[in-house]
């Protein structure tokens, strides 16, 4: 497979540079980054965070080997609600969606800007 570099013309690196500068300042993507931070310096909220994350990856893994049973179940439910009352992962979670809605809004802006899908370009390429 042979990629090849290609150097930016200085003027467009500065703008993409202002653009990243001004969306990490919009409330969104500030919001997110600051629910983050918050999320990532309570060890609690983290550990909890990752006990869920681990714990729906082996109900997927036993729904897809057919080992499911109701303990697995249990267990994930009772992890889910555990997650739900945390408010620091409620509010990153909230954050995490509304930075994500946002970013939509932000492709469609510049995509009518230059006048062609943006998105679509910004997209990485598939192989083969």
């Amino acid at each position: 497979m042979k990629t090849e570099l290609t150097t930016l013309p200085p003027p467009l690196v500065e703008a993409i540079e202002t653009l990243a500068a001004a969306l990490l300042n919009t409330e969104p993507l500030a919001a997110y980054h600051q629910a983050a931070a918050a999320l990532e310096a309570d060890p609690d909220s983290t550990a909890l965070l990752n006990h869920f994350s681990a714990a729906q990856a082996e109900v997927r893994k036993r729904q897809g080997n057919g080992t499911m049973t109701q303990f697995h179940v249990d267990r994930l439910r009772m992890l889910q609600r555990q997650a739900q009352a945390n408010s620091t992962i409620m509010s990153y979670a909230s954050a995490q969606q509304a930075a994500l809605a946002y970013l939509p809004e932000v492709n469609l802006e510049i995509s009518q800007l230059i006048g062609l899908d943006f998105a679509s370009l910004a997209r990485p390429s598939g192989c083969c």
